[in-house]
Protein backbone atom coordinates (compact mmCIF):
# COMPACT_ATOMS: atom_id res chain seq x y z
CA UNK A 1 0.00 0.00 0.00
CA UNK A 2 1.32 3.44 -0.94
CA UNK A 3 2.28 5.64 2.02
CA UNK A 4 0.03 8.67 2.16
CA UNK A 5 0.20 11.83 4.26
CA UNK A 6 -3.48 12.78 4.43
CA UNK A 7 -6.97 11.33 4.15
CA UNK A 8 -7.47 13.40 0.99
CA UNK A 9 -4.40 11.78 -0.55
CA UNK A 10 -5.68 8.32 0.49
CA UNK A 11 -8.94 9.03 -1.38
CA UNK A 12 -6.99 10.29 -4.43
CA UNK A 13 -4.88 7.11 -4.48
CA UNK A 14 -8.11 5.07 -4.37
CA UNK A 15 -9.86 7.16 -7.04
CA UNK A 16 -11.94 4.18 -8.23
CA UNK A 17 -13.93 4.54 -4.98
CA UNK A 18 -13.35 8.26 -4.31
CA UNK A 19 -17.03 9.24 -4.18
CA UNK A 20 -17.93 6.25 -1.99
CA UNK A 21 -15.06 6.85 0.45
CA UNK A 22 -16.08 10.50 0.71
CA UNK A 23 -19.65 9.49 1.65
CA UNK A 24 -18.38 7.20 4.42
CA UNK A 25 -15.85 9.81 5.55
CA UNK A 26 -18.62 12.43 5.84
CA UNK A 27 -20.68 10.06 8.01
CA UNK A 28 -17.68 9.41 10.29
CA UNK A 29 -16.79 13.11 10.49
CA UNK A 30 -20.38 13.95 11.49
CA UNK A 31 -19.61 12.30 14.86
CA UNK A 32 -17.18 13.26 17.60
CA UNK A 33 -14.57 10.79 16.33
CA UNK A 34 -11.19 12.29 15.55
CA UNK A 35 -9.84 11.65 12.05
CA UNK A 36 -6.22 10.57 11.75
CA UNK A 37 -3.96 8.35 9.63
CA UNK A 38 -2.57 5.05 10.93
CA UNK A 39 -0.90 2.39 8.81
CA UNK A 40 -1.41 4.77 5.84
CA UNK A 41 -5.20 4.48 6.17
CA UNK A 42 -7.87 6.80 7.59
CA UNK A 43 -8.54 5.88 11.21
CA UNK A 44 -11.11 7.36 13.56
CA UNK A 45 -10.40 7.54 17.27
CA UNK A 46 -12.07 8.45 20.55
CA UNK A 47 -9.74 9.54 23.36
CA UNK A 48 -6.80 8.21 21.28
CA UNK A 49 -8.38 4.72 21.05
CA UNK A 50 -8.94 3.27 17.57
CA UNK A 51 -12.66 2.88 16.91
CA UNK A 52 -13.09 2.70 13.11
CA UNK A 53 -10.93 2.42 10.01
CA UNK A 54 -11.84 3.41 6.45
CA UNK A 55 -10.43 1.50 3.51
CA UNK A 56 -10.56 0.75 -0.20
CA UNK A 57 -9.38 -2.32 -2.04
CA UNK A 58 -9.47 -3.46 -5.64
CA UNK A 59 -13.07 -4.72 -5.71
CA UNK A 60 -14.60 -3.37 -2.51
CA UNK A 61 -14.38 -0.60 0.08
CA UNK A 62 -15.69 -0.23 3.58
CA UNK A 63 -15.16 0.47 7.22
CA UNK A 64 -13.93 -1.77 9.96
CA UNK A 65 -14.73 -1.62 13.62
CA UNK A 66 -11.74 -2.36 15.85
CA UNK A 67 -14.04 -3.72 18.58
CA UNK A 68 -16.80 -4.80 16.21
CA UNK A 69 -17.34 -8.05 18.08
CA UNK A 70 -19.40 -6.04 20.61
CA UNK A 71 -21.78 -4.56 18.01
CA UNK A 72 -25.33 -5.98 17.96
CA UNK A 73 -25.29 -6.23 14.12
CA UNK A 74 -29.11 -6.08 13.91
CA UNK A 75 -28.97 -5.43 10.13
CA UNK A 76 -26.50 -8.29 9.62
CA UNK A 77 -23.97 -6.03 7.86
CA UNK A 78 -20.75 -7.16 9.52
CA UNK A 79 -18.28 -9.84 8.53
CA UNK A 80 -15.23 -11.33 10.15
CA UNK A 81 -12.66 -11.24 7.36
CA UNK A 82 -10.46 -13.93 8.94
CA UNK A 83 -12.64 -16.47 10.73
CA UNK A 84 -10.86 -18.21 13.65
CA UNK A 85 -8.07 -15.61 13.43
CA UNK A 86 -9.58 -12.16 13.93
CA UNK A 87 -11.15 -11.90 17.38
CA UNK A 88 -12.49 -8.34 17.80
CA UNK A 89 -12.34 -6.73 14.34
CA UNK A 90 -15.44 -6.69 12.12
CA UNK A 91 -15.84 -5.23 8.63
CA UNK A 92 -18.70 -3.60 6.79
CA UNK A 93 -17.98 -4.12 3.07
CA UNK A 94 -19.50 -2.43 0.04
CA UNK A 95 -19.03 -2.89 -3.70
CA UNK A 96 -20.86 0.22 -4.92
CA UNK A 97 -22.36 3.51 -3.77
CA UNK A 98 -25.82 1.92 -3.94
CA UNK A 99 -24.81 -0.51 -1.15
CA UNK A 100 -24.36 2.30 1.38
CA UNK A 101 -27.31 2.75 3.73
CA UNK A 102 -26.23 6.00 5.41
CA UNK A 103 -28.58 5.76 8.41
CA UNK A 104 -27.60 2.11 9.08
CA UNK A 105 -23.90 2.99 8.88
CA UNK A 106 -24.39 5.92 11.25
CA UNK A 107 -26.26 3.70 13.74
CA UNK A 108 -23.37 1.20 13.79
CA UNK A 109 -20.84 4.03 14.16
CA UNK A 110 -22.78 5.54 17.10
CA UNK A 111 -22.98 2.13 18.78
CA UNK A 112 -19.22 1.66 18.31
CA UNK A 113 -18.59 5.07 19.90
CA UNK A 114 -20.83 4.21 22.84
CA UNK A 115 -19.09 0.84 23.30
CA UNK A 116 -15.73 2.62 23.32
CA UNK A 117 -17.03 5.03 25.98
CA UNK A 118 -18.14 2.04 28.06
CA UNK A 119 -14.67 0.52 27.75
CA UNK A 120 -15.78 -2.58 25.85
CA UNK A 121 -12.52 -4.00 24.57
CA UNK A 122 -11.21 -7.42 23.67
CA UNK A 123 -7.51 -7.49 24.46
CA UNK A 124 -5.14 -9.72 22.47
CA UNK A 125 -4.37 -13.00 24.19
CA UNK A 126 -0.81 -13.65 25.22
CA UNK A 127 0.97 -16.89 24.47
CA UNK A 128 0.66 -18.92 27.66
CA UNK A 129 2.52 -21.94 26.35
CA UNK A 130 4.80 -23.23 29.14
CA UNK A 131 8.58 -22.89 28.91
CA UNK A 132 10.03 -26.40 28.51
CA UNK A 133 13.78 -26.29 29.18
CA UNK A 134 15.64 -28.93 27.15
CA UNK A 135 17.99 -31.22 29.09
CA UNK A 136 21.10 -29.79 27.36
CA UNK A 137 20.28 -26.25 28.51
CA UNK A 138 19.18 -27.47 31.96
CA UNK A 139 22.60 -29.14 32.43
CA UNK A 140 24.45 -25.90 31.60
CA UNK A 141 22.16 -23.77 33.80
CA UNK A 142 22.60 -26.10 36.81
CA UNK A 143 26.40 -25.68 36.62
CA UNK A 144 26.47 -21.90 36.14
CA UNK A 145 24.64 -19.71 38.70
CA UNK A 146 25.32 -16.45 36.81
CA UNK A 147 23.83 -17.92 33.63
CA UNK A 148 20.87 -19.36 35.53
CA UNK A 149 20.08 -15.98 37.13
CA UNK A 150 20.39 -14.22 33.77
CA UNK A 151 18.08 -16.79 32.14
CA UNK A 152 15.47 -16.38 34.90
CA UNK A 153 15.40 -12.59 34.33
CA UNK A 154 14.38 -13.02 30.67
CA UNK A 155 10.72 -12.73 29.63
CA UNK A 156 8.80 -15.98 29.14
CA UNK A 157 8.76 -15.49 25.37
CA UNK A 158 12.55 -15.04 25.25
CA UNK A 159 13.08 -18.14 27.40
CA UNK A 160 10.71 -20.10 25.16
CA UNK A 161 12.61 -19.01 22.02
CA UNK A 162 15.96 -20.12 23.46
CA UNK A 163 14.51 -23.46 24.58
CA UNK A 164 12.89 -24.13 21.23
CA UNK A 165 16.11 -23.13 19.43
CA UNK A 166 17.95 -25.92 21.28
CA UNK A 167 15.12 -28.49 21.15
CA UNK A 168 14.57 -28.10 17.41
CA UNK A 169 18.14 -29.12 16.58
CA UNK A 170 18.24 -32.76 15.42
CA UNK A 171 21.91 -33.55 16.00
CA UNK A 172 23.82 -33.33 19.31
CA UNK A 173 26.59 -31.37 17.57
CA UNK A 174 24.06 -28.75 16.43
CA UNK A 175 22.58 -28.52 19.93
CA UNK A 176 26.06 -27.99 21.39
CA UNK A 177 26.89 -25.34 18.79
CA UNK A 178 23.60 -23.52 19.47
CA UNK A 179 24.20 -23.66 23.23
CA UNK A 180 27.63 -22.08 22.80
CA UNK A 181 26.08 -19.32 20.69
CA UNK A 182 23.25 -18.44 23.10
CA UNK A 183 25.18 -18.46 26.43
CA UNK A 184 26.78 -15.01 25.89
CA UNK A 185 23.44 -13.68 24.58
CA UNK A 186 21.63 -14.83 27.73
CA UNK A 187 24.33 -13.28 29.94
CA UNK A 188 23.90 -9.98 28.07
CA UNK A 189 20.08 -10.24 28.55
CA UNK A 190 19.58 -10.34 24.80
CA UNK A 191 16.78 -12.29 23.17
CA UNK A 192 17.41 -14.73 20.37
CA UNK A 193 15.63 -12.42 17.93
CA UNK A 194 16.52 -9.08 19.55
CA UNK A 195 17.22 -7.38 16.26
CA UNK A 196 13.49 -7.77 15.53
CA UNK A 197 12.03 -7.06 18.97
CA UNK A 198 12.85 -6.35 22.58
CA UNK A 199 12.66 -8.90 25.40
Amino acid sequence: MKKVSSVEEYIEVNAHFAEELTILRDILNSTELEETLKWSAPTYTLNSKNVIGLGAFKHHFGIWFFQGVFLKDDANLLINAQENKTKALRQMRFESKADINKSAVLNYVKEAIENQRLGKEMKPQRNTKPVVIPQELENVLSKNDELKQAFEKLSASCKREYCEHISEAKREATKTKRLEKIIPMILEQKGLHDKYKNC
